[in-house]
């Protein structure tokens, strides 16, 4: 496990919110080496006392104190301009004494160059890594031009692209379900699901970020990479092994099996929407004015073109400004072929489902019927039943602290490859590109609703909210 890890965009809102506190929690833990050191990069004037006085009060009372006076004085601070690969060299190469892992938490446009820096400093000679977030350029064409760089710098097993949400407790269980019982291994298919749901709704909007939201939309920003992640997941072959290249393989060809966006199917399979003024959680917040031809809200329609998902839908949902915060897979499955208990009972029947929610809180469920079978009632009414299938896990981790520990360990298997971005911005581009020749509109919604309504096809019939489920 490297030592060294030098963390770029240390005064960023990722850094402040997810990254330090996950390496707060790793050192508490013990589960980082004895000598861990972060040096922590951005643009700002600090030294190493005025950063680490600004990161206790960023951090706050919310952590044990004796672990963040550890964090802190592991912390040294480097001002240093990622768009100058000269002066990154000049003023990194002392912290080339011992392989590192340097994480770059920046916007995509310093990725070429803070590359260059590094290599220049020999932060990126064997066995150092490189941890990129995302999103990994604007479209296939910047994505490619941004991978030339990377490998010009270094090879691909030491460039670790990171998704966060393949590091959540439930999805890496979601893997174990289908894969280790033969209850979901036997159904885990067309014959048997009738469709796959995947939403990503957030209360909050872009505040402080409508520049980059302005370029990118919520189909770049969230569904190349969480969202269709997600569904390379849920929709793969099962690999040969639990290794990272297998995983990866068989990611890569669902991403590649999904069917192109045409323009003539642009109305049907999409649909995108624009918050206006309006209420979340009982406060008034004012719509995003940042440009009209730009979508906060997103809903499409997926087809995966192979054998095993040939004519299941996927639709994928995400928006800003919604009644409630909520990311839930819901595969839901074909009806029985015979129903027996009378028409009562059917219009009280519920398809089977599987829901996975990977926040506000981390859950898995199996909705079944079952019958009431009391004296009081007939034998055979059927009633909604649900089985919580998650594990209480010892601690409650957040996603961040999984990934870095794989990244300093060298551990592939949660992080996204190459071929695999490639592919997802290829289907991205098509969708972009059918809206663009389609014209297809971006449609008002007010804050605080789910969406335009002529989302409603796009949502799953039941959504989870802090009040309970919503039809």
């Amino acid at each position: 496990m490297h030592d060294t890890l030098l963390l770029f965009g240390a005064t960023g809102d990722l850094a402040q919110r997810y990254l330090f506190p996950s390496l707060l929690h790793l050192l508490r833990d013990r589960l980082l080496p004895a000598d861990f050191r972060v040096v922590a990069i951005a643009r700002s004037e600090h030294d190493d006392e005025s950063f680490r006085g600004w990161l206790r009060e960023r951090l706050g009372d919310d952590y044990d104190a004796a672990a963040l006076d550890e964090l802190l004085h592991r912390v040294r601070y480097v001002p240093v301009d990622l768009s100058d690969p000269d002066a990154m060299a000049r003023t990194l190469a002392p912290f080339a004494d011992r392989p590192a892992v340097s994480y770059l938490s920046t916007p995509p446009n310093l990725f070429a160059s803070a590359c260059r820096g590094l290599k220049a400093a020999g932060l990126l000679e064997p066995p150092s890594r490189l941890v990129l977030e995302k999103p990994i350029g604007h479209d296939l064409a910047s994505a490619r031009e941004i991978d030339a760089t990377l490998k010009a710098a270094l090879d691909e097993s030491r460039i670790f692209r990171i998704d966060h949400y393949l590091g959540k407790a439930p999805v890496q269980n979601l893997l174990a379900l289908r894969l280790g019982n033969t209850l979901f291994e036997a159904v885990w298919e067309r014959r048997w699901i009738e469709s796959v749901d995947i939403i990503v709704a957030e209360t909050a909007g872009v505040d402080g970020r409508e520049g980059y939201y302005a370029d990118y939309g919520a189909l770049r920003d969230m569904v190349q990479n969480h969202m269709l992640q997600l569904l390379a997941l849920i929709a793969m072959e099962p690999p040969a092994a639990m290794d990272p290249d297998a995983i990866r393989d068989e990611k890569r060809k669902v991403l590649r099996a999904l069917r192109p966006m045409a323009p003539s199917a642009a109305e049907a399979d999409s649909i995108r929407g624009r918050y206006r003024d309006g209420v979340v959680d009982g406060r008034a917040v004012q719509g995003f004015g940042h440009r009209d031809d730009v979508e906060t809200f997103v809903g499409l329609r997926a087809w995966i073109d192979n054998w095993r998902w040939a004519g299941v839908p996927f639709r994928l949902v995400t928006g800003k400004r919604m009644p409630s915060r909520t990311t839930e897979v819901v595969v839901t499955f074909k009806p029985v072929t015979h129903w027996l208990f009378g028409a009562d009972e059917r219009k009280r029947a519920r398809a089977n489902q599987l829901r996975v929610r990977l926040q506000p809180e981390e859950t898995i469920e199996l909705g079944l019927m079952g019958s009431l079978a009391a004296s009081e009632w007939s034998a055979n009414e059927l009633q909604p039943m649900s089985l919580d299938l998650a594990m209480l896990p010892p601690k409650r981790r957040i996603a961040y602290e999984r990934l870095m520990i794989d990244a300093l360990k060298g551990d592939q298997t949660l992080f996204v490859r190459d071929d695999e971005v490639e592919a997802a911005w290829r289907w991205i581009d098509s969708v972009s590109e059918a809206w663009r020749q389609a014209g297809t509109p971006v449609r008002d919604y007010p804050a605080g609703s789910w969406g335009p309504p002529e989302a409603i096809p796009f949502l799953p019939r039941t959504l989870t909210t802090h009040n309970g489920r919503k039809s």
